[in-house]
């Protein structure tokens, strides 16, 4: 279970802005009462994940490497949770079977090379795109076509699709691209946004085809909804606290820092949501996403002696007592007697949490949050969590936390830049 804890001064508003977050609790519960927000109602449906299961064995039959194709919350969610599994953590990412590639970002050089290098023949491709018209994800797969068809080999065994249903009234590139192949596409909820789906089969798949266990996470989502659902006191709701705490405390800048490798693609998940769903009006707060104790070495130094701009929340897990153990007369040899007979999970957990009192004792806001174990069902616990911490947030601004409009703007210059060139 999440445990959350705060260490600061107290902000004067802060009573003030948590009483305010009722109405958002309101809302929240409306929304899952008459199903107007799809994101509240994926924690507790299971009928979509025996066809997850299906594709993610499809997926894995034969195959040395999976790639999703994908940007943004198309990606980041899938990345997130696959971390749990493994993928990207260092060492441990480039050992596990079959290989895992999310290219996120469209550089031309990386993906040539990628098309060049990867046995297309026992490669499988996931298209990621809600709204099937994303210009980077269109030109993966054009382009990925192109060379399977080089190869001679067919599309059809290689490539799943996931995009919302076709509309009447509006073209799904990414439909288009592929229905000519008859790929198999799953249907991608439309009410549910990109930054928000990783509970969704865009995160799921690739958990899936990891072997996690997909239902637990959407379990441990729900037990983060729960005291919403259940009508409790906002100072009962946790993510209603850390709204509540994240805009009374008034600092433009906010840290995520956590403290194992394995979640060091959700920091990056939470820098898209909360700037995303936030920044808008001249309104919000800068997220910065870090990593312990790697990052104590190069930002420690500017957070506690720099700029007092900035809401500390450091993430642990119960690491204490686990990895290798050290001999204590090799402690001894490397002149640090008092490593002898710890673990590596021990100082680990030691770093965090003096990080954290560093941080406090030195009048920098800070909040610990602590997963006693770090599993399929506290990850999705966590992730729900502050995806409704954000839409809290969103109400305490007064700002709508699900459209992105700046980002719309930028795509449409995007493509008329490119059709002029």
């Amino acid at each position: 279970m999440l445990k959350q804890s705060i260490e600061l001064a107290k902000a004067p508003n802060f009573d003030a802005a948590l009483a305010r977050t009722a109405d958002a609790l309101g809302a929240l519960r409306r929304h899952h009462a008459d199903r107007s927000l799809s994101l509240l109602r994926l924690p507790e449906k299971r009928d979509d994940l025996s066809p997850i299961l299906g594709y993610a064995r499809l997926l894995n039959e034969n195959t040395t490497d999976v790639v999703f194709l994908g940007t943004g919350g198309s990606s980041l969610g899938g990345q997130t949770l696959a971390q749990l599994a493994g993928h990207a953590v260092p060492a441990l990412g480039s050992l596990r079977k079959p290989r895992l590639h999310f290219i996120d970002n469209l550089d031309p050089g990386t993906f040539g090379a990628a098309l060049e290098q990867l046995p297309l023949a026992s490669t499988r491709f996931v298209a990621i795109s809600k709204s099937g018209g994303t210009a980077e994800t269109l030109m993966q797969i054009a382009a990925v076509l192109a060379a399977l068809q080089a190869a001679k080999c067919n599309p059809h065994d290689h490539f799943i699709g996931i995009s919302e249903p076709v509309k009447p009234d509006k073209a799904n590139g990414l439909r288009d691209l592929l229905k000519p192949h008859d790929v198999p596409i799953l249907d991608h909820d439309p009410g549910v946004g990109g930054r928000f789906s990783v509970l969704s089969n865009v995160g799921l798949l690739p958990a899936a085809v990891c072997g996690l266990d997909i239902g637990a996470i959407r379990a441990g989502a729900g037990a983060a909804l729960a005291p919403v659902l259940d009508s409790k006191k906002p100072q009962d709701v946790p993510a209603a606290v850390g709204a509540a705490l994240s805009i009374a405390i008034g600092k433009p800048i906010t840290v995520m820092m956590a403290y194992a490798d394995r979640l060091d693609r959700f920091t990056k998940w939470f820098v898209q949501l909360w700037a995303e769903s936030l920044g808008k009006d001249g309104k919000g707060t800068t997220p910065i996403a870090a990593l312990g104790p790697v990052d104590q070495h190069s930002q420690l130094q500017l957070y506690i002696a720099g700029p007092r701009d900035k809401l500390f929340t450091i993430l642990t897990v119960g690491s204490a007592g686990r990895g290798p153990r050290i001999d204590a007369a090799l402690a001894e040899r490397a002149h640090e007697p008092g490593l002898g007979g710890k673990t590596v999970g021990d100082l680990v957990a030691a770093q965090g949490r003096a990080t954290a009192e560093t941080l406090a004792k030195n009048g920098c806001p800070v909040r610990t949050i602590h997963l006693d174990k770090l599993d399929e069902a506290a990850l999705g616990e966590l992730l729900m969590h502050f995806m409704l911490e954000t839409i809290i947030a969103a109400h305490l601004l007064g700002v709508d936390p699900f459209d992105q409009p700046a980002v719309e703007e930028g795509k449409v210059l995007a493509k008329k830049y490119l059709a002029s060139s």
